[in-house]
Formats: structure tokens, sequence, C-alpha cells
């Protein structure tokens, strides 16, 4: 009977382990989107496209097929406007899948444009999201988006 306990014991554990690092994983994708969309579309850092992008990354946005070009010369042009307008984003994540090095997500993306506490815009997509898990940690291959109503 206690070996039976300890085996119990010891499978409870396994288990709760295993939950417990499939979280820690499905946090990591909610920071890496959360993350990328500060960097790269509230900051317009080109140098977040290496940090949270494979080479090959795609954008499906709108109908239209953004490759790694065509995001630096969009962060490029935009960085050149000057704008007192920030754009606020925040994510309501529908479903996040993990097996092994690769990921899925499903989520709600909300953009708010500000200038000072009065939004001026207000942007709302449907997006699902591919991740690789790469040595330097997970990064985005691609991302299709969709305008929503909202």
């Amino acid at each position: 009977m206690k070996r039976i306990f300890q085996l119990l014991i010891m499978f409870i554990g396994i288990t709760a382990m295993s939950q417990n690092s499939e979280m820690k994983k499905e946090d990591q994708i909610k920071e890496l989107i959360s993350n990328s969309f500060q960097k790269i579309f509230s900051d317009l850092d080109p140098q977040a496209l290496d940090t949270y992008c494979t080479q090959d990354f795609l954008l499906l946005e709108t109908g239209e097929v953004w490759d790694m070009d065509k995001m630096r010369n969009y962060l490029d042009r935009a960085s050149k406007q000057k704008s007192e307008v920030i754009r606020f984003n925040s994510f309501d994540f529908i479903e996040i899948k993990i097996e092994g090095k690769m990921a899925w997500v499903a989520y709600h993306n909300k953009a708010e444009f500000k200038s000072g506490e009065k939004v001026v815009r207000e942007l709302n997509w449907l997006e699902s999201a591919t991740a690789i898990l790469t040595e330097e940690g997970w990064k985005l291959q691609l991302l299709h988006s969709t305008i929503a109503e909202e």
C-alpha cells in the first residue's frame, strides 16, 4: 500500500510539472506576441525583426504578403514620419498549441492610437501566428492578420 501511495505521489508530481512547463511555454508565446508588437509596430524598431522573427518570416496582412524586406521598408518609412500619436496594443488570446519546437496561436489584437490621452483611432484584427523555438528562444515564422469589426 505504501508503495502504491509513493507511485501515486510521483505521478501527480510529474503531471503537475508537465502542466507547469506547458503553462510556461504558453506564457512565452504570449510574451512573444506582446513584445514583438510593442517593439516592431509601436516602437518601430527594425532590430526587433531579427529578435522576434525568423529570417523567412512572412506577414499575411489583409490580402498582402509582407516578407522581411517589405517589413524593413515599412519600418524605415514609418520611423521617419514625425507623429505625436502612440500605438498601444492589447491581446485576447483564443488558443495556443505547442508541439515540440513549433507553436501556433490565435488571438484578437486591438490597437489604440493615442495623442496624449485622446484615442484618435482604433483598429481590431483577428490574427494567428506560428512560432519556432530557436537557440535564441521563440521566434515568429508566420503571422496572418485580418481586419475585424469589434
